[in-house]
């Protein structure tokens, strides 16, 4: 029982029923494809609901009880587990909505909880009130259903062109419920609702909330009544009702009662039509086609049913309303007649019969009164069509198918006519007795075609074309109206019109002009008319003065009597006295002539108005003069009334600009009195005419020199009238008819409205101008428009009404009661609000002009003014009077839609906003209002986009209105967004605005009181139809609205206050991202721009969520999103719209398999294929009259950036542009060619919208790619890597990079997307670099070299290189900053191919055999395979290249070199070495040095500059390094003349002195900008390298090489010395001197002397100084290091390495003492080996002492002793060791990095993560391959290490040997003279000796045991692998043996 007692949360009284109405509204009314089927299982569902029409569940004792439980057992609620305890106050509502509507306690309940749950979308409602109006809405939704459904059937009078299968459906249904007996319980319902009797019994249990609710209960109330009757009217217009059902419907008609003034209310008005639709006949003269119809009409077929209805309407009893009953009995009478027309009329002569009787019956009903009365005064008549054409048959069929009752009619009225004149002539009343059925019936007519909202033109039918035929004089063959013989209906009734006017009596000319007015309306009714008037006027005028002449109803009689009136009354003007009377007396018109004038007059402004021909013709007709004649009359005394409509008449006139112009000259000569009678009499008919012609003439024309002559030229005194008189006056002035008050206040500011929209600041109104005006000089009148702007832009009366008339306007619209001139106010409103968003537009360029102008007029902007204080509520709410009307958007869009735009452009100053935002919340109650406005604004239903922008239809004018509402609001939102807060964006959208934004909690509207606010409406319509296979409704539907609502959520994302709240909403409440992004992407064939736009914003949105839940380590939230976005599987959404649980869990693992058969392309490709990379650019301009080159500039001049951001060209503004250029020019020639001009300047404005057309494309698709760029780059670098494997990401990549570039490099692609493909290029190429390289890092030292790559094969990277080439190549010359990006995509996939490093582990080397046969190894390979392919380019890729690195932007050039130097590095062809040397691009370069050493000498100096001389530098540097590592190029470079270059260059003569700069050095605090020493270092080191790397290129042509650089030592030798000397041990520095020793160990030697070339004997001597120079210093350089400061060298290199530094720093530092060490003692060993080969003549360059090195301190000028090689030795081998074993433990580790400890491994990583908190970050994966990376490293350093000292003990064992050779062998010491010491000449040979022997002794001890053993170690471990083996053997040997020797 429980089960079947859950409470649907929905309410099954609301909720299914609202499914019902959407699912019938799609099928029928939106034609949504699939609805059919949809429809029918609706119908199935729901078809009780319709059998028992609005019948509630019944009570029933269980469910009470049930219910009362609630609160303590819980009651189930579907859809939801377990039970709801509910509380009391819910149960006693819920009964108290049971009694009230006598339902179900159920159901009851569930109304109270959907009505809890509609809350917020009803915002000061409780839920009581909120449930009362689903109830009723539930039960309009069946009505409008029934209606909808009966509507689309098939049948005899329209059709809705629907398909035949849902027709047959609906008709199928519908045929069901009306034999259930339908029409009964419509009636009855119709009979038993009533909105009174429901409003008294809502008030009894207070069911009825404030005024808006009360009018809401009360609309749907009526609409339901409304509805069902529409029913009954739709069927009976389709189909007829059977008999019982007419019987009922007569029966329900007789009790049918009138509203108050005589009208029936639009649900019976429906009855009655539905009853005339019953009885009608009139469809089978249409002939049409399917006869069925005729078996379908009882009408014809049953007896019984004419017997049943005819019985009734003649014999039954007398209704209520006795003219109902006759309108019934004449359509009765007429079917009669028309059946007995038809065959089948025979079976029915017994009642055919009686037609005749009936129709005097219903003559003496008074029918036509009735019909005008009771039909036609009904509200409801004028809003269905087929009302309107049933009356219309109606009438014609009186007409038609009675004539002889027509003429009795007539005869009767002649008769009557009679007896009234003799009434007249004996001064006796006229009897009362008198019919008026003719006069009724043409009132009837007049009042009937008058009114024609569906522009029908029924009235046609009255006027048959012949007619015009005869008189060609005006109209000719009318419309081209062929000559066949019209239809016989409309012979008759033409025939009728002009019989009726034939010796027409005095009591039916006023009714005959008014049949005329109406039957005149319409554009062809009006010529017919015409010609009509005209044809009845006499032949001749002769006998004009006779009187009458001709017929009485002819333009010539008209105009006659107006002619004879005006010369009457002109000669008896009033004399001034008599106008102080209260009513002049007035002579000449009694009342009768008045109505007559009056009707006249109303029929010629009808002509005019539509006719423009007419309205030319009369104008110019030379007798009748009606212009001037009108004039004449308004100067004359007669009533206001005929003057108003005198007034009428000429603005119809005055509707044609050509008589528009003469209009005003005339007003201005006759100065028209508008004069205080009015007032007096409380009526205004005069002033509102008077508004009216002023609106019409200036909209016709209004001439600059008005009134020239006379006055002051302008239109200013009738403004001052209008404003002073009218305007400000109209409030305070008393009004018979309150109604009026409104209409005058519409008509003046219409005049306002239309002035202002008019004008265009110009410079010209801001200047005084004077004008001569008989003899003096006046001040010159400024255009009406710059006058109202200045009332506007100051607190003026004028501004102050306008401001309370919209107040007054919201507080009447607040109380939504109907009262008189609703209508009119609502249009005043419309009009101020216009007026105010007109000022604000304009008042930009006016102050602007005003300030240029420097006049002293004084204004202050719109919005400051719209802040002023209201003098009615003494508060400042101007602007929140404003923002009321989007409150009543629904009743009045076009009040809202300018409100909006009001406040948007309101909203663009900063400083209001903080005052609105204050504003708008200060009160509580007015704040919910304005909320509920803006959201109820968005939510509308009905507003439409892309709808034409014609306003002919009134439904779609409203649907364009709301959508652009809703546009301006969106606006609104997103200019105030990017405003400081608090914003009325921040406020709309429901964050806090009195505290800080972050802390907004956002909620779904109704949870903790949270009001619905706009980002609720925006979710809400985003997110419909989201769960749908089709994707969100919105983007195909609204396109531009859903691009603005992307924009305004990623607007909230991308702001760092509202991205928290915004992000956490959308993610938990809303699931919002994930559901859109699985519809992308979203196609819009017919809208591009727009649907590339939405995914622009989404994508975006989609990027800040992906870093920001990375951030924040949500590993599901952005898993399940990059699952979203890479899977490539295809896979299917479920019918909820959920994505299964598999789905969920299934890891990005399941992407990329290759092999599976169905593969759909990702999300990320399909939005790349949506991007369509080609546009069609328009054509050229073809010109015949302007000049092209000016009217592009024009063009130029007229651009501005549009709201979306895009610069495109103001095409208003153009063609004002274009148009005054035209009209300025003068000439017969020129107006003779004005159309041809005006042609070409039509098509230079389309082109114009065709090239902003473009501009918006582009940008819209620069805009999708940059985001699409942006989502990718997000997704590779923010995301954890760990959630894409490498492999995967490898694929996603090269997908990526092939699709880019197929897509640029397409032949249509636009060079304006390339700059962001480029970009792309490079962020993926760098990303697939470093995915590679971090998967091989993975794969450990041996990994990878099987097959190739690991996950990506090798084609596909060559595929992707040659793409990238082309992409290069097709770049052409321009596009450098393009192609820099390509450039460092090239390198870095060409770092792919580089080998990793690896450790050098001193294992005996594999023969050299082996080594050259040995497999390829796989990057050998690609490197092979890359070189292949760059080559296969050619000399195209190497032009651009090369040009790319000489010239240009300072970036391109940097890569471009840097990608020369990587592909020289591999081409081991030297195919690109010969290329730069031939082609002249190498000497570019070297040439360039020249230029590049005065930028550099500019870096010197202490003031940071820019770096970018220098980073140039050290590219090219680096490149020319590169190709000196070749013999070849760098000979080629010496014959550049490179080296004399790098002499020539002055940089490196200003090495920074002062101690103070160099340490110091004005240095950068962020630390980027290096010292002036170390950019000093910056430029010296790569020229000292680049000079090493030729000396040992250059082996052959060494002498040159060698003397070049010795030429540019000995040039610097001051700085060279200086660094020699130099104190300082800092990296720089070490780098310094080993590059330097390095360089004087190849030159500075004697065997540069010998160069050749003849030298003279002085240079000679200066070069062996400088060369002897060098050597002193190199040697007093080892002095420090090996001797006095190595051990505070060492000391110091501790120190400068601070702890938290890189420890390969220290490492670095090492390897540098040791060069140097090195280097000097290779210079040593060649400057021995180049004096002489053999010892005993060798040059000595140490002292014969071998003492430790304590004593050994000599001064630098002494010569340095053998003891510091000694020690030299020593210590190298003791470093040895200690290295060696370093070496080995760091290689253990390397083996088993995986088993070390995490202690260890830390401290590994730290060697290469800079900050201490930096390794805690790192996940264990990557510690792993960080610490390997570090492990290598120190083994590597350890090697070179090895090398050195192994390469010191040598040469150090070398240099001893040769010495003590020479000392203890060959030195003799008899003749000081020719000592071969420096130091020891002239000393005496005992102390030689006893030197000699010391030495002996000391080197005996020094070289002892241990060393030597040492040594032969070093050459076990290390040398044995080297060729050298066994040197050190033999020298050890030598030595050893010397020593021995000698002491022997």
């Amino acid at each position: 029982m429980a089960t079947q007692m859950a409470v649907n949360s929905g309410a099954s009284l609301w909720g299914p029923l609202k499914e019902l109405w959407e699912a019938v509204e799609g099928a029928i009314w939106r034609r949504q494809p699939e609805s059919v089927h949809l429809l029918d299982l609706q119908l199935k569902k729901h078809k009780p609901s319709f059998l028992t029409l609005f019948k509630n569940p019944m009570k029933s004792a269980e469910q009470r009880e049930k219910v009362r439980k609630a609160s303590t057992e819980g009651i189930a609620i579907q859809g939801q587990q377990g039970v709801r305890l509910l509380p009391e106050q819910l149960i006693s509502e819920a009964f108290i909505l049971s009694d009230l509507f006598d339902l179900g306690e159920l159901a009851a309940l569930e109304l109270l909880l959907a009505g809890e749950h509609q809350q917020p979308h009803f915002p000061g409602l409780s839920r009581g009130l909120v449930a009362v109006l689903l109830y009723w809405d539930g039960k309009r939704c069946v009505a409008n259903s029934l209606r909808s459904l009966i509507q689309s059937r098939h049948g005899k009078t329209f059709t809705l062109d629907l398909s035949p299968e849902l027709v047959n459906l609906t008709t199928r249904f519908t045929d069901e419920l009306m034999a259930q007996g339908l029409t009964k319980q419509i009636l009855n319902l119709i009979s038993d609702i009533s909105v009174t009797r429901e409003f008294e019994r809502l008030q009894k249990e207070r069911g009825l909330g404030n005024e808006k609710h009360r009018k809401e209960v009360s609309d749907l109330i009526k609409e339901c009544r409304q509805s069902l009757a529409e029913c009954l009217f739709a069927w009976t217009c389709q189909s007829p009702l059977s008999k019982e059902d007419t019987l009922t419907l007569i029966g329900h008609l007789e009790t049918v009662t009138a509203e108050a003034d005589g009208s029936l209310d639009s649900v019976n008005l429906a009855l009655v039509m539905a009853l005339l639709y019953c009885l009608d006949v009139s469809f089978l003269e249409q002939g049409t086609e399917d006869r069925e119809g005729i078996h379908a009409l009882p009408l014809l077929t049953e007896k019984q049913y004419v017997a049943a209805v005819h019985s009734r309407l003649v014999e039954g009893q007398a209704w209520k309303l006795p003219g109902l009953q006759a309108v019934v009995q004449l359509t009765w009478a007429l079917s009669l007649r028309a059946v007995s027309q038809l065959p089948q009329g025979a079976a029915l002569v017994e009642f055919t019969e009686a037609d005749e009787a009936l129709a005097d019956q219903a003559l003496l009903g008074g029918v036509f009164l009735f019909l005008t009365e009771g039909i036609l005064g009904s509200d409801g008549f004028s809003q269905e069509e087929f009302y309107t054409r049933r009356l219309h048959s109606l009438i014609t069929d009186f007409l038609a198918l009675m004539p002889m009752k027509v003429k009795q009619l007539r005869n009767r009225a002649d008769e009557d006519a009679r007896l009234i004149q003799m009434a007249l002539q004996m001064g006796s009343e006229p009897p009362s007795s008198l019919r008026k059925d003719l006069d009724h019936l043409m009132i009837l007519i007049g009042e009937f075609y008058s009114k024609d909202p569906f522009e029908l033109e029924l009235a046609l039918e009255f006027w048959c074309p012949s007619e015009s035929l005869q008189h060609t004089s005006l109209t000719g063959s009318f419309l081209g109206v062929t000559l066949q013989r019209p239809p016989h209906k409309q012979v008759v009734l033409s025939k009728f019109v002009r019989q009726m006017g034939d010796l027409l009596p005095a009591t039916l000319y006023i009714p005959y002009l008014r049949m005329l007015k109406g039957l005149a309306n319409g554009h062809q009714c009006s010529h017919y008319c015409f010609s009509l008037l005209k044809t009845n006027g006499a032949p001749h005028g002769e006998n004009r003065q006779a009187g009458v002449s001709g017929s009485v109803v002819s333009w010539e009689h008209f105009f006659h009597s107006l002619m004879l009136y005006h010369e009457n009354l002109r000669r008896d003007v009033p004399s001034a006295d008599s106008m102080q009377y209260r009513h002049p007396p007035i002579r000449g018109i009694t009342q009768r002539e008045l109505e007559g004038l009056t009707a006249f007059l109303q029929l010629l402004t009808t002509i005019i108005t539509w006719s423009e021909n007419t309205r030319l013709a009369l104008c110019e007709h030379p007798q009748w003069t009606p212009v001037v004649v009108m004039l004449g009359l308004l100067q004359c005394s007669v009533q206001p009334v005929l003057k108003a409509q005198v007034l009428h008449a000429l603005a119809a006139f005055g509707k044609s600009p050509e008589i528009a112009a003469s209009l005003w000259q005339s007003l201005e000569y006759t100065q028209v009195e508008l004069n205080e009678i009015e007032s007096s009499c409380e009526e205004y008919p005069l002033t509102r005419a008077f508004c009216h012609l002023i609106s019409t003439l200036v909209e016709s024309a209004l001439p600059v020199n008005l009134g020239a002559g006379l006055r002051a030229p302008g239109f200013q005194p009738y403004l001052d009238f209008l404003r002073d008189s009218v305007f400000l006056a109209f409030p305070t002035r008393a009004y018979r008819r309150p109604a009026e008050k409104w209409e005058v206040a519409e008509a003046v500011l219409e005049v306002f409205h239309k002035l202002l929209r008019e004008y265009e600041p110009q410079p010209a109104d801001f200047l005084q101008e004077m004008v001569e005006l008989q003899g003096e000089q006046m001040p010159a009148h400024k255009p009406p428009g710059h006058s109202l702007m200045f009332h506007l832009l100051n607190d003026s009366p004028t501004l102050s009404l306008c401001l309370s008339l919209l107040e007054e306007g919201a507080r009447q619209l607040d109380t939504y009661a109907p009262f008189p001139g609703k209508k009119q106010l609502e249009s005043a409103v419309l009009h101020c609000l216009c007026l105010l968003e007109l000022a604000l537009q304009k008042e930009v360029t006016f102050m602007d002009l005003l300030r240029e102008s420097q006049t002293s007029l004084l204004v202050s902007p719109v919005e400051q003014l719209l802040q002023g204080v209201s003098a009615q509520s003494r508060r400042a709410d101007h602007i929140t009077n404003i923002a009321r009307y989007l409150y009543h958007s629904s009743s009045n869009p076009d009040a809202a839609f300018q409100s909006a735009k009001i406040l948007r452009r309101i909203a663009r100053y900063p400083n209001i906003q903080a005052r609105l935002v204050g504003d708008f919340t200060h009160d509580q109650v007015v704040s919910e209002k304005l909320m509920a406005g803006f959201v109820e604004c968005l939510d509308s239903e009905e507003a439409q986009e892309g709808v034409a922008a014609d306003d002919s239809d009134p439904e779609k004018r409203m649907a364009r209105i709301r959508h652009e509402t809703k546009i301006h609001i969106l606006n609104l939102l997103i200019t105030s967004l990017e405003l400081k807060g608090p914003n009325l964006g921040l406020y709309l959208l429901g964050y806090e605005v009195k505290k800080p934004v972050s802390s907004t909690n956002l909620q779904d509207p109704g949870v903790l009181g949270c009001p619905r606010s706009c980002l609720h409406a925006i979710l809400s319509l985003l997110q419909r139809g989201s769960e749908w296979r089709t994707g969100p409704v919105l983007t195909k539907q609204a396109p531009q609205l859903a691009e603005l609502f992307y924009q305004v959520i990623y607007q909230l994302c991308a702001c760092p206050d509202t991205s928290g709240p915004t992000m956490r909403y959308l993610r938990t409440s809303q699931d919002f991202l994930f559901s859109h992004l699985q519809h992308l992407p979203f196609i819009l064939p017919e809208n591009e721009i727009a649907a590339l736009s939405q995914m622009s914003w989404l994508m975006k949105t989609a990027a800040i969520e992906l870093r920001v839940t990375s951030l924040n380590r949500q590993r599901s939230h952005t898993q399940r999103l990059l699952n979203l976005l890479l899977d490539d599987q295809p896979h299917t959404l479920h019918a909820d719209g959920e994505t299964g649980m598999e789905e969920e869990s299934r890891s990005v693992s399941g992407f990329l398999h290759f092999g599976t058969v169905s593969k759909v392309r990702g999300r990320l490709l399909s939005v790349l294929d949506a991007i369509d990379f080609s546009q069609e650019a328009p054509e050229l301009l073809q010109l015949d009259f302007f000049e092209r080159a000016q009217i592009e500039q024009v063009i130029t001049n007229c651009e501005h950036v549009n709201e979306q951001g895009h610069t495109v060209c103001n095409v208003k503004l153009l063609h004002r542009v274009l148009v005054a250029e035209i009209n300025a020019l003068q000439g017969m020639a020129a107006i003779g060619q004005r159309p041809l001009l005006l042609e070409e300047v039509n098509s230079i404005l389309q082109q114009v919208v065709e090239r902003n057309r473009v501009r918006c494309s582009l940008s819209a698709k620069r805009h999708a790619l940059q985001s699409w760029r942006s989502l990718v780059e997000t997704i590779l670098t923010a995301c954890p890597s760990e959630l894409i494997p490498a492999d995967q990401r490898q694929l996603i990549i090269r997908d990526l990079l092939l699709d880019l570039h197929d897509k640029v490099l397409s032949e249509d692609a636009a060079g304006e997307l390339m700059p962001i493909v480029a970009g792309a290029v490079f962020t993926l190429t760098a990303q697939l670099s470093q995915s590679v390289l971090s998967e091989q890092q993975g794969a450990g030292p041996h990994g990878g070299s099987g097959s190739g790559f690991a996950s990506i094969a090798n084609s596909a990277l060559h595929l992707i290189l040659r793409k990238l080439l082309d992409f290069i190549l097709c770049t052409g010359g321009g596009f450098q900053r393009l192609r820099s990006h390509l450039y460092g995509a090239l390198l870095y996939y060409l770092q792919i191919a580089q080998k990793p490093e690896e450790p050098e582990t001193l294992q005996t080397g594999t023969s050299m055999w082996e080594r050259l046969t040995a497999p390829e190894d796989c990057f050998s390979k690609l490197q092979r395979e890359n070189l292949a392919i760059i080559e296969s380019y050619g000399t195209a890729l190497m032009e651009v290249v090369c040009r790319d690195a000489c010239d240009g932007h300072e970036i391109g050039r940097m890569l471009a070199l840097a990608v020369l130097d990587r592909v020289l590095s591999i081409d081991r062809q030297c195919q690109w070495l010969v290329y730069l040397c031939n082609s002249g691009y190498l000497r570019v370069l070297v040439e360039s040095l020249r230029q590049d050493d005065v930028a550099l000498q500019t870096l010197l100096t202490p003031q940071p500059p820019l770096l970018k001389p220098l980073y140039i530098y050290e590219s090219k540097m680096a490149l020319l390094t590169r190709v000196a590592k070749t013999a070849q190029g760098a000979t080629e470079l010496l014959r550049c003349g490179l080296v004399g270059q790098l002499v020539e260059c002055q940089v490196f003569h200003m090495l920074p002195q002062n101690e103070a700069l160099r340490v110091f050095g004005q240095r950068d605090p962020s630390g980027f900008i290096p010292s002036p020493l170390e950019r000093y270092r910056q430029i010296l080191l790569p020229t000292l390298r680049l000079m090493q790397v030729i000396l040992t290129s250059t082996t052959t042509q060494h002498q040159q090489g060698a003397a070049q650089v010795l030429q540019w030592l000995i040039v610097h030798s001051d700085v060279i010395q200086s660094i020699l000397h130099g104190q300082d041990m800092s990296m720089g520095a070490l780098q310094e001197l080993s590059l330097l020793t390095a360089i004087i160990s190849k030159t500075a030697l004697p065997g540069a002397l010998e160069m050749g070339q003849e030298i003279n004997s002085a240079a000679l001597m200066e070069l062996q100084g400088h060369i002897g120079r060098f050597q002193r210093q190199s040697l007093s350089l080892l002095v420090r290091l090996v001797g006095t400061d190595r051990a505070r060298y060492l000391k110091q290199i501790e120190e400068t390495v601070s702890p938290g530094d890189l420890a390969e720093k220290r490492e670095e530092m090492e390897v540098a003492m040791q060069q140097i060490c090195a280097n000097i003692m290779e210079y040593c060993q060649t400057l021995l080996l180049q004096s002489s080969a053999e010892a005993q003549f060798t040059l000595c360059l140490f002292s014969p002492s071998a003492s430790e090195p304590a004593d050994v301190a000599v001064p630098s000028a002494r010569v340095p002793s053998l003891g510091l090689v000694l020690l030299l030795l020593k210590n190298s081998a003791t470093d040895f060791f200690r290295y060696h074993d370093s070496h080995r433990q760091s290689l253990n580790k390397l083996e088993r990095v995986e088993q070390l400890p995490p202690e260890e491994l830390k401290e590994l990583c730290q060697g290469l993560v800079s900050s201490s908190g930096g390794v805690e970050k790192v996940p264990s994966v990557q510690r792993n391959v960080l610490a390997k990376r570090r492990l290598v490293q120190l083994v590597n350093n350890r090697a070179k290490l090895l090398a050195l000292c192994s390469y010191i003990i040598e040469t150090c064992l070398f240099v001893i040997w040769r010495h003590l050779e020479f000392y203890l062998l060959y030195c003799t010491p008899t003749d000081p003279k020719d000592s071969l010491l420096p130091g020891f000449r002239g000393q005496p040979s005992l102390i030689l000796t006893h030197l000699l022997l010391s030495l002996q002794t000391d080197v005996a001890n020094s070289f002892n045991e241990p060393l030597q053993r040492k040594l032969l170690e070093v050459e076990c471990l290390y040398s044995k692998t080297r060729s050298r083996h066994t040197f050190i053997q033999a020298l050890t040997r030598r030595i050893r043996g010397l020593v021995h020797h000698a002491k022997g």
